[in-house]
């Protein structure tokens, strides 16, 4: 389920340069300037993929602008005692192993349980430049990814790490088991992403979406699965699920863009008995984010992080070594 209304984007042009960001959106838009400047202060504007943006900021030729459009009545939410698996932490930042079916921040559909909430409990002070919403959050997975994701404790951390993450200074690697063998066994997928003509939860890959990378290497195949490591090199929307399935290799167990029972037809009745016992022991998206790396935008200290598969992943990838021998 989204968590947003619907997602809004726009790219200014030569004649918007130097623009305060407010008035550009609130031209292209039809939003009021009022209306722009809550949108911002909850954190739902990003520009270049960035919230930490501020009303005043003058656009440039080519800036990317989403507004994150909140259902009408925006979730309330408090502090909550839940456990949380800390890979680091310190007076500036912490790195979090996110389990699975666990949302990041409180949106339409989701507003206890979240990650943000847990922060809230945990965390003496957190970052607010991503609004009331998402405190200290500065990127996110899907609720049914696993692994490693950064918070900012303090507003000048989020700012900084958001200009990372928009160069590309932070490396995100993940593991994930697709369908089939990829050929070539590395490469990138190079396809612009954006919402979905017809079905406006979702993402697409559309012409006229925004620009996205995702380079892959092949780890090991096992039959009629493939164990891929990916690296992001844009953040868009779910997209890795999104340019996996577009070029045909849709993740395992992914149960929104095609990659359950769907996938079964023109396999034996063995395989397709044996893919089912798997997909039914795994119930979400084959897909763990388990490698981080950057520099402490702070102190400069080159960090890097990993996070083991969970339990369901480890028992797929026991089963597929078991199938192997």
């Amino acid at each position: 389920m989204s968590e947003f209304e619907d997602i809004r984007s726009f790219t200014a042009g030569e004649q918007d340069k130097g623009k305060r960001l407010d008035l550009f959106l609130a031209e292209v838009s039809g939003f009021s300037r009022t209306k722009i400047h809550r949108f911002i202060e909850n954190g739902s504007v990003t520009l270049n993929d960035s919230s930490a943006v501020k009303p005043s900021l003058p656009v440039r030729a080519g800036d990317e602008v989403d507004i994150l459009v909140p259902a009408a009545v925006e979730p309330r939410f408090a502090p909550e005692d839940i456990p949380l698996d800390i890979v680091h932490e310190d007076d500036r930042l912490l790195v979090v192993n996110k389990p699975a079916g666990m949302v990041v921040h409180p949106g339409c559909g989701a507003v206890t349980g979240t990650l943000a909430s847990a922060l809230l409990h945990h965390c003496r002070t957190l970052s607010g430049r991503g609004g009331a919403l998402r405190p200290g959050i500065v990127h996110r997975l899907d609720r049914d990814t696993s692994g490693l994701l950064v918070v900012a404790l303090d507003d000048e951390t989020h700012e900084l790490l958001s200009a990372m993450l928009s160069e590309r200074k932070i490396t995100r690697i993940y593991t994930a088991y697709v369908w089939g063998h990829l050929r070539p066994e590395s490469g990138a997928i190079d396809a612009p992403i954006g919402r979905h003509p017809r079905i406006r939860t979702l993402q697409a890959v559309i012409p006229e979406g925004r620009r996205a990378l995702t380079s892959y290497d092949t780890i090991a195949g096992y039959g009629f699965l493939t164990r891929l490591r990916v690296t992001l090199g844009t953040g868009r929307t779910h997209q890795i699920r999104v340019h996996l399935a577009h070029i045909g290799h849709h993740v395992f167990g992914d149960p929104v863009y095609g990659g359950r029972e769907e996938r079964l037809k023109g396999f034996s009745p063995e395989v397709r008995e044996q893919a089912r016992l798997l997909l039914r022991g795994l119930g979400r998206q084959a897909l763990h984010a388990g490698r981080l790396e950057f520099r402490h935008p702070i102190t400069g200290e080159r960090l890097t992080f990993e996070a083991e598969p969970p339990d369901d992943l480890r028992r797929l990838q026991e089963a597929l070594d078991h199938e192997s021998e």
